[in-house]
């Protein structure tokens, strides 16, 4: 026996429950990502943060390397810095060996 599509649902998109939509898409791709109050990118970043899949947009946003637009409360600029943080190795702490209980006289 063959089943239609229609016997079962898609699984739920986090797209479907964003708070975004249904607002002008023009809001969260602003001419300027700058995120301080009164500029283009705050009235979308003020959208995205009473949104209940705020994390799954930003993490979809970083996964796919999105460089254009407010996605998950954050700019371009900084899921640039998201993405080099946790892709880059971390630095040594700069410690030596000797230096952990070394005394000065």
């Amino acid at each position: 026996m063959i089943r239609s599509g229609d016997e079962h649902p898609a699984t739920p998109d986090w797209r479907d429950q964003a708070a975004c939509v249904g607002e002008d898409p023009e809001i969260f791709f602003p001419l300027s990502d700058l995120a301080v109050p009164g500029t283009e990118a705050s009235l979308a970043r003020a959208i995205c943060r009473r949104c209940a899949v705020l994390g799954a947009c930003r993490a979809w946003a970083i996964e796919h390397g999105e460089d254009d637009g407010i996605w998950g409360a954050t700019t371009a600029a900084q899921r640039r810095v998201i993405r080099r943080a946790t892709t880059e190795p971390t630095p040594a702490s700069g410690r030596h060996r000797g230096e952990a209980g070394a005394s000065r006289t």
